[in-house]
């Protein structure tokens, strides 16, 4: 993430010194940019003479509190259970304020440790980066949460999406908008990120070091979150990138893995529920060249592909049903 000077109350401050060590110095304290949903916070503190670092979410979104008051709480139990990942590196919990009125702000909060590493967007690499995330993502999909309390749903209605302002092809985003509010497949329950895309995954030394945001962290298919980083990476780059993607995904999971682009169209009706732009995130991140008219082009071509994939899975049913 980038950085720039902190807006950070000394009250705020002072709820995180107290948390960490009380007399613990205060080095310096940024916001941090890339992520677009709450105001983060990159705090540095000397403790016991070792330099320490720490990130502080707050979130101010009042409309997001109304519909899901336990964010907080629902990110440090992501956190924690997240931390079981074989292989992953996970921000650890230090202190949370459900209801900010510790820290002074009325803005609930969360601090954790920071992470070593950045985000990369334009990778020297791409098969390498692509296969970190996807062997990243397994094993995030490997942990045991059959009793984490927070479940998956969609984050629009599929039912009233409506692309005839922007898209070159309406008719088609119809015709997905009809599958996704059909018969939803059977799914194997999983551990799920959520928002797993190239902007939550930090990397140090040509691998990842860790994947972070994980307020909505549930439980889920695990298409939910493939499909989610490959809309994202349809959107960075372009649907072959995204193919590639599912492709080491597929491979790492074998069996445990069955492959349905319904969670495909799930989550791109996320991104197509609203008129498309560039995200936010991504710009802060140093991505450039992006525009909107491309954002446009890239969700359509998209979609076009997910559509095929449903028609040649059709077909293969139908083949195999009449043996």
């Amino acid at each position: 993430m980038q950085s720039t000077e902190s807006t950070l109350s000394d009250r705020a401050l002072k709820w995180v010194v107290d948390a960490i060590h009380p007399e613990a110095e205060v080095l310096s304290a940024e916001r941090l940019f890339g992520g677009v949903s709450s105001p983060v916070h990159g705090i540095s503190l000397r403790v016991d003479g070792e330099v320490r670092h720490f990130v502080l979410r707050q979130i101010d979104n009042k409309e997001w509190l109304q519909e899901q008051p336990d964010l907080v709480v629902r990110e440090a139990e992501s956190l924690r259970r997240a931390a079981e990942a074989a292989g992953v590196r996970i921000p650890a919990v230090v202190a949370f304020d459900e209801t900010g009125s510790r820290c002074g702000t009325g803005m609930p909060a969360l601090l954790m440790t920071r992470l070593e590493g950045k985000v990369v967007l334009e990778p020297e690499d791409r098969f390498a980066w692509l296969n970190g995330m996807a062997q990243a993502l397994i094993q995030i999909h490997d942990v045991k949460a059959g009793d984490f309390p927070w479940a998956f749903a969609p984050y629009c209605n599929a039912a009233s999406l409506d692309t005839s302002s922007w898209s070159k092809v309406p008719d088609q985003w119809q015709i997905a908008a009809g599958i996704v509010t059909s018969e939803r497949p059977a799914f194997t329950a999983r551990f799920i990120h959520r928002d797993f895309h190239p902007a939550n995954v930090l990397w140090s030394g040509g691998a990842v070091s860790g994947v972070v945001d994980w307020v909505n962290g549930c439980i889920g298919p695990a298409g939910v979150d493939v499909g989610h980083c490959r809309v994202n990476l349809a959107l960075l780059y372009d649907v072959r990138t995204a193919d590639e993607f599912l492709t080491l995904y597929r491979q790492y999971a074998g069996d445990s893995f069955a492959y349905d682009p319904y969670w495909d169209l799930v989550t791109l009706i996320d991104f197509a529920y609203w008129p498309p732009e560039v995200y936010g995130g991504w710009t802060a991140l140093g991505m450039g060249g992006l525009t909107t008219e491309m954002m446009i082009e890239r969700l359509d071509a998209y979609l076009v592909s997910l559509l095929d994939r449903v028609s040649k899975t059709k077909a293969q049913a139908d083949q195999r049903a009449k043996g």
